[in-house]
């Protein structure tokens, strides 16, 4: 299953950690780990953030995504199930369209 983690990362610890010359190691470890199909790094908020697509089988491997960024960054993580379009179009919209009229 496709999912987007959204995350928002404070000012604190980043700003420390960036100081020390840390930050790349620790967020290429979170990466390694978890191996997100894409990564995207923008402003959240007029914080830093991120946008993550990752593909998991069962939602067990959910605290696995997400603790690295809470306990590393302190981080708000929100998480999304995405679909492709073909994904969209195995749904069966026509038949629930006629079934919710």
């Amino acid at each position: 299953m496709r999912m987007l983690l959204n995350i928002r990362i404070p000012h604190e610890p980043f700003n420390t950690m960036v100081r020390e010359g840390t930050v790349g190691q620790v967020i290429g470890k979170i990466l390694e780990e978890i191996k997100p199909e894409a990564v995207y790094f923008t402003e959240q908020s007029g914080a830093r953030g991120a946008v993550v697509v990752v593909d998991i089988d069962n939602a067990s491997a959910i605290p696995a995504l997400a603790e690295p960024w809470f306990l590393k960054f302190n981080a708000d993580c929100e998480l999304r199930i995405a679909m492709l379009p073909e994904d969209l179009q195995k749904a069966g919209l026509e038949n629930l369209g006629s079934k919710w009229k």
